[in-house]
């Protein structure tokens, strides 16, 4: 629904220094396409570079009012708010979007075209999209993503939100610097946005959901010869009590090959530090004994490299923390979003292509 050339301004109310926006700051660094404005009345004026750290200019404003001067075409919401739910604020600015004759893109739970006042404002040829909406022709999977020629890499998270998209988008990235044909399939809000297709993983109910990503799967993969690679946005975490994601997308993808992606110095599940996180190298095992299962291939997917998140770290200290995780994983360890996904593309090219 929404295209890569479109204008976007996004809606980061109270965001761009908090991890609720994290949808919106995904956009900043990853989407290849236009964003011409920032919405957020606490940091209106603010240089989004110091703010965040992201290498990209773009305007951040008080208002979608002021916003409008820069000509945007399309207005996304930014937020990811516990819960799904609209803010008030927000939307506020959503209908003075729709109001302007803008489209609008929203991930959240609460779905824009189903509020009859919002839904009365728009204007054709504007449309809304509600992203998180389960997909017609659910079907219960059979491990049909088994069957593709190419390569299929899942990120699997120690906890939620430590870089899974990211990793796979630097991957993408590398891969692209490299000719090399590598193609990401989105299961989340941002990484949706950015990419502009994928399955909304947890609006999905739980029977269809590995039907779900396997669907997604062979549609993205439909196309790729073995030398092609399928990067799959990961959710959740199997180490966390409330998440049932990483499931559904080891059964529908059907992975080759698997990347843990970690925060360097976490010791137990954000939060709830009743909850300690395993060693390393018995999360690894753990995941790739649940990646050999259902399987009609007789694969056993191994992990080829962590991603370590090292945001909160100083050079000195993340050159630290990545050679302590590969001295005790024995596998390539480096921060993607730091130092870009070359050296993980390298760990998973250079393994042969599973017989």
């Amino acid at each position: 629904m929404l295209s890569p050339d479109q204008r976007v301004v996004v809606l980061l109310h109270g965001g761009l220094t908090d991890l609720s926006g994290k949808t919106g700051l995904a956009m900043l660094r990853y989407r290849p396409g236009p964003i011409v404005a920032v919405v957020d009345p606490a940091h209106a004026g603010r240089s989004l570079r110091q703010l965040t750290g992201i290498p990209r200019d773009v305007p951040v404003v008080g208002s979608l009012e002021q916003a409008l001067a820069h000509r945007p075409e399309v207005a996304v919401v930014g937020l990811a708010p516990s819960g799904g739910r609209l803010p008030g604020p927000v939307r506020d600015a959503v209908a003075a979007a729709l109001r302007a004759g803008l489209s609008v893109a929203s991930g959240l739970h609460s779905r824009i075209a189903a509020d009859p006042e919002l839904a009365a404002l728009r204007r054709d040829p504007a449309w809304i999209w509600d992203l998180r909406r389960e997909p017609d022709d659910l079907v219960v999977a059979t491990a049909r993503a088994a069957a593709l020629p190419c390569r299929r890499l899942l990120a699997l998270g120690s906890d939620m939100a430590v870089g899974k998209m990211s990793a796979c988008l630097e991957l993408a990235a590398a891969a692209a610097r490299r000719g090399l044909a590598a193609r990401f399939v989105g299961t989340g809000q941002a990484g949706i946005l950015i990419s502009g297709g994928g399955v909304a993983l947890d609006a999905v109910r739980v029977d269809y959901a590995a039907g779900a990503v396997e669907a997604a799967v062979l549609a993205a993969g439909a196309d790729l010869d073995p030398s092609g690679l399928l990067l799959v946005e990961g959710q959740g975490s199997l180490a966390h009590p409330g998440s049932t994601a990483p499931l559904p997308l080891l059964r529908g993808s059907q992975p080759t090959d698997l990347l843990l992606v970690h925060r360097a110095g976490q010791r137990h599940i954000k939060g709830l530090p009743a909850l300690p996180l395993p060693p390393l190298p018995e999360l690894i095992a753990a995941v790739e004994a649940l990646a050999a299962l259902g399987r009609p291939d007789g694969q056993r997917p191994r992990v080829r490299a962590v991603a370590l998140n090292t945001a909160h770290l100083d050079d000195a200290a993340a050159a630290g923390a990545m050679a302590a995780v590969a001295a005790a994983t024995g596998l390539v360890c480096s921060d993607p979003v730091r130092s870009g996904g070359d050296r993980l593309l390298d760990a998973l090219v250079m393994e042969p292509p599973p017989s």
